[in-house]
């Protein structure tokens, strides 16, 4: 029989093969991106070895591309960007023409928690490996400069010698557990959450069951009525809370974080007592692991499958797949009282001592400053400090008597214990000056503009949060902070290619969490910045209502107000 001609006037219907999301629990196990065929090759913990025997010999062009932009995040390490590339470059030049021979390297803090004897050896490795370079991030750990392969081993040495490591720092691995800095020595603390963050680091961390996520998988846990953990853009969170029949436990949230794509995370309405949070923590990281999306990287966030799943089904499937029982459903958490959260200033702990919290400028420390705040430490507490997730820094352990001693020495190293409320609040990223994917300047930048408000507008004392980042990522948390300032190329008033932000205002944290409003075409240039900055403070100022808060007034000021 002859073949019935097809009707020219009939579209010929494509037919494609639905690939899925590359999900594993799906059967989607044939790596779909580059990331995922080399995470496939070779498990990125297994790297260290490579960098110990043959990189660390033989020098910067020995690493192997997938080690060097891949593998080597696992334990750490970036490569930076080199000197002298500006921002209209950073999209257009391939990653070999940005790296540097130079190296990020990232030491992991869970908790924040170190000892003077920790931060001593962080210091001295800052000094001798890292051109005194020394960042405290906003997720409590510290990242190092210009650090070369050849320095790696030494200094892994170094920390390990002391209980610090770099162990999956970076990659597609479940990060530093941020945890609340007072951690079993506030006064108002409602459960400690140390021993379980102890036993998860225990039980996951550096384990290859672990190493091959989807994306990264941020982690934290507070039992502080403060909610000092911005629990809210973690991929997971343990928020303390009462339940009413089985006492102190932790609030189960999921799906948080910000980036280009930010999403607020979601309670999944389940309360979890103490000695079951690193359970609760292995199914959801499983979760991810299993069902996470991997055939795109801009869609392999936890986030993502939480918004396809719903936080009912999400619940379901932890207790069903993973927990193999069911969860007790719990209360949510209180609304905080105190309107800062960051832990700066001298406050009582649970023993009768003191605890002194006190502000580097936008995280910016060096490794002698370092080693000074650890003798400061040693000679007026026990020998612990802490890094908080505004990168600040906390002394414990302080009797009544040396508050003074310890405060004046503090402020000797041009770190305040009573900030002003610019110098309190203001964060940067790494920005241009290092990272690969920046755009413009930001922890100069932070600095100067702490600098110029607390000049212009001396008399301002209300909380006041101002984010600066370099590039669209959100590493500084822009989209929930009063003043966010995402970093971009613009042209100003001459025609100029200049540095500049696009203004994010009115973002917040906390049980009313939400992102800041985006004013049509408002963008300021790095030069305006301190102009702009002061106009809207004191529009604030003008009209506000008694007792209200900047975030509150930006949703209903015109955006002429707000220009």
């Amino acid at each position: 029989m002859a073949a019935t001609p097809q009707n020219p006037a009939t579209p010929r219907r494509k037919v494609s093969r639905h690939r899925g999301e590359g999900q594993w629990a799906a059967g989607h196990f044939t790596p779909l991106n580059g990331n995922e065929q080399f995470k496939k090759d070779d498990d990125g913990l297994n790297v260290r070895t490579r960098i110990e025997t043959i990189y660390s010999k033989r020098g910067f062009d020995s690493i192997d591309p997938n080690d060097l932009r891949g593998r080597m995040r696992w334990w750490g390490l970036y490569t930076q960007r080199k000197p002298g590339i500006d921002g209209g470059k950073t999209a257009i030049l391939e990653p070999e023409e940005l790296d540097d021979k130079y190296f990020m390297l990232r030491v992991r803090i869970d908790g924040g928690r170190l000892t003077t004897q920790q931060l001593r050896v962080i210091g001295e490795i800052s000094q001798e490996f890292a051109r005194g370079t020394a960042d405290i991030t906003d997720r409590q750990n510290v990242q190092y400069h210009w650090i070369r392969v050849e320095d790696v081993p030494e200094i892994w040495e170094r920390l390990e010698a002391v209980g610090l490591s770099t162990t999956e720092a970076c990659g597609d691995t479940p990060r530093v557990i941020i945890g609340s800095p007072v951690a079993g020595i506030a006064a108002d603390e409602i459960i400690d959450g140390t021993p379980a963050m102890d036993e998860i680091h225990r039980r996951i961390i550096g384990n290859p069951a672990f190493s091959n996520l989807p994306r990264k998988f941020k982690s934290a846990i507070s039992g502080s009525p403060l909610l000092d953990v911005a629990h809210e853009i973690n991929d997971i969170a343990f928020v303390g809370v009462r339940h009413p029949e089985h006492g102190p436990g932790f609030d189960l949230w999921v799906g948080g974080g910000l980036s280009t794509n930010p999403k607020i995370g979601q309670r999944l309405g389940a309360w979890v007592p103490l000695d079951e949070v690193a359970d609760v923590y292995e199914g959801v990281i499983s979760i991810f692991r299993d069902y996470g999306y991997r055939r795109l990287r801009t869609r392999a966030r936890l986030k993502f499958l939480l918004a396809d799943w719903g936080t009912e089904k999400f619940r379901q499937v932890l207790e069903d797949e993973y927990l193999k029982r069911k969860l007790i459903d719990g209360p949510a958490p209180d609304q905080p009282v105190a309107r800062w959260r960051d832990h700066v200033g001298v406050h009582q702990q649970n023993d009768g001592r003191y605890y002194v919290g006190f502000a580097p400028r936008v995280g910016r420390v060096d490794g002698t400053t370092l080693t000074k705040i650890a003798d400061l430490a040693e000679a007026h507490g026990s020998g612990r400090v802490r890094t908080t997730v505004e990168q600040k820094m906390i002394v414990l352990d302080v009797t009544e008597e040396q508050i003074d001693s310890l405060v004046a020495g503090l402020e000797a190293l041009d770190l305040t214990v009573n900030p002003s409320p610019f110098r309190r609040g203001t964060m940067a990223c790494t920005g241009i000056e290092y990272c690969k994917l920046a755009i413009v300047e930001t922890k100069a930048r932070g600095s100067a503009l702490i600098d110029e408000l607390e000049r212009r507008i001396p008399e301002f004392d209300e909380p006041l949060t101002i984010n600066i980042n370099g590039c669209p990522n959100a590493c500084a948390r822009i989209q929930v902070a009063d003043i966010g300032l995402k970093g971009q190329l613009m042209l100003n008033d001459q025609g100029e290619q200049v540095e500049g932000y696009q203004v994010h205002l009115g973002g917040a944290l906390g049980l009313e969490a939400g992102f800041g409003r985006k004013v049509r075409g408002l963008k300021v240039t790095s030069d305006e910045l301190p102009d702009y900055v002061e106009r809207v403070l004191k529009r604030f100022q003008d009209e506000r209502e008694d007792g209200e808060r900047f975030a509150a007034w930006v949703t209903r000021a015109s955006e002429e107000a707000l220009s």
